[in-house]
This record gives structure tokens, C-alpha cells and sequence, in this order.
């Protein structure tokens, strides 16, 4: 039987990416999107798709970059795409990135957003197929940072810190795992509703980063009959009796994080195939 792994971390080897040329300039970008997620998404989760206007020296068209999860499933999407005109007249020509992983790509992982987690779970797992729960959400901030320093304007300097546990479960499978995250901010203060707002960022954010701790421990095992198995990787798993009074696992300030739309935006193409 074939199987497959996948992981809550972004896809950085070439063989997972497809691309798809000879797109005819007889529908809109909109379009051609739309009509290549219908079909390659079919294949598998997609953590990318992107839809790009032919060069000027070259006919008018479009061309797209598609990556996907697993290798697997995209060298199956290219072998039954290829040559066929889908959603258009004329065949499309799709091929795999044929260049070799850079090594320090291939041993580097990073976890997925927050988004992209949520995405990948409730499509391969469904919406009922896991659950969260939060143990410990507290701010951390200590009593030095707790006095503020006035600065010019009226306003004064706070920070803050926050810290989750967090519990991920997959009852079908009877898994489950912990971790935990932390994150804080430095900001000038000018009310009590700046602060407030704050607090609601940083409690948020802390969930979030906290539950993609939590996913990058856990391994989805894709089986040929398309059934989903869940196994957690047990050296990074938290014991539960080690969670209490224990909150410092991660640390983010509020500066590291960009919103996921543009995670990709600036991303070398490497347009070797086979």
C-alpha cells in the first residue's frame, strides 16, 4: 500500500512543485485560477498557487507555479495533467521541477502560519477531526516591567508579556499533544484603551502561536485507500505533568510577525523541470 507523510512545515523541495504552461489568454487571471485549483487540488492540499502573465518577448498567455504538500501527489497531478487542455482548448504543458534541493533548504524546516495550519488540518481531517484546548493563557509581565516610564507626548512605555499551553487532540485517532508559546510587546501607552487592545492582540497571538507549536509535532500519514492516520512525534510531545508552572517555551515579539499573504510574495522561481 502507498503512503505518504506530510507535516505542518512550509514545502521547500523542488519535487512537491509543478508548473503549468501553454495557458491561453482567452480567460482571466481569475479564471485560469480558479480552474487550476479545481483541478490540481484534486490531486491533494495545495500550500501554493500562483498565476503569472508570460514575459513580453513571449506569446500572450500565462504561466503557474503549483506546490504542493507531497511529492507524491504532485507527480501524480503532473502526470495526469500534462497534455490534457482541461479548462481550456488547447493542451496545457505541466511539468516537475527537476533541480535539485539546495542542502540548506532541505535541512531546514518552518512551520506553517496559523492559517496554513487550520487549512491543511480541516482538509485532510475535516472540521470534527481535531480540537483545542487551551490549559494556561496568563500574562507573564513582570513587576519592573509593570512600571511605566513616561514619555514625551503623555503617553508611557509598557510591556507585555503572554504565555499558552495549549492541547491538540485528534479523538478519532486518540492522539493528542501539548505546547506551549510565549510573546510579548513594547508600546507607548497614551490609555486605557490602547492597553486594552493590546492585551486582546497578544492573548490572541499567543493562542495562535501556541497551536502551531503544536501542529509541527504532529505527522499526517496519507494511506493509498485515501483514509488519514495521526501520529505524533513523541520526543517533542509535552507530558502533561510537566506543563504546570512551566510557560517558557517560544518567545516572538510583535515585530516578527507578517501577515501570511505575503509570505510568498518575494520567493525565487526556480523554473528547471524535467
Amino acid at each position: 500500500m502507498e503512503v505518504d507523510i506530510l507535516e505542518f512545515q512550509v514545502p521547500v523541495e523542488n519535487n512537491k512543485t509543478v508548473f503549468v504552461w501553454n495557458i491561453q489568454p482567452s480567460h482571466t487571471e481569475a479564471q485560469i485560477y480558479d480552474g487550476l485549483y479545481s483541478v490540481f487540488s484534486s490531486f491533494g492540499p495545495l500550500y501554493l498557487l500562483k498565476v503569472c502573465p508570460n514575459a513580453p518577448l513571449n506569446p500572450p498567455g500565462f504561466y503557474a507555479l503549483i506546490k504542493f504538500y507531497s511529492a507524491a501527489q504532485a507527480s501524480k497531478a503532473q502526470r495526469e495533467t500534462d497534455g490534457r487542455s482541461l479548462f481550456q482548448d488547447t493542451p496545457l504543458k505541466v511539468r516537475l521541477s527537476s533541480k535539485q534541493t539546495p542542502h540548506f533548504l532541505s535541512d531546514s524546516s518552518r512551520p506553517l502560519s496559523h492559517a496554513r495550519c487550520l487549512e491543511l488540518a480541516n482538509r485532510c481531517l475535516g472540521f470534527n477531526g481535531w480540537t483545542s484546548d487551551i490549559i494556561t493563557l496568563k500574562e507573564l509581565t513582570n513587576e519592573e516591567e509593570e512600571e511605566e516610564e513616561e514619555e514625551e507626548g503623555g503617553g508611557r512605555w509598557r510591556r507585555l508579556r503572554f504565555g499558552c499551553v495549549l492541547q491538540l487532540s485528534f479523538p478519532h485517532h486518540r492522539q493528542t499533544t501539548r505546547a506551549a508559546a510565549v510573546v510579548e510587546d513594547s508600546f507607548t501607552c497614551t490609555g486605557p484603551d490602547v492597553l486594552l487592545q493590546k492585551r486582546c492582540k497578544l492573548q490572541k497571538l499567543v493562542r495562535e502561536k501556541a497551536l502551531v507549536q503544536a501542529f509541527t509535532t504532529v505527522l499526517l500519514i496519507l494511506l493509498g485507500d485515501g483514509k488519514v492516520m495521526v501520529e505524533v512525534k513523541q520526543s517533542d510531545q509535552f507530558v502533561p505533568e510537566q506543563t504546570e508552572g512551566v510557560i517558557q517555551v517560544n518567545e516572538f515579539t510583535w515585530s516578527d510577525f507578517a501577515p501570511d499573504e505575503e509570505e510568498d510574495d518575494d520567493e525565487e522561481w526556480d523554473l528547471t523541470v524535467s
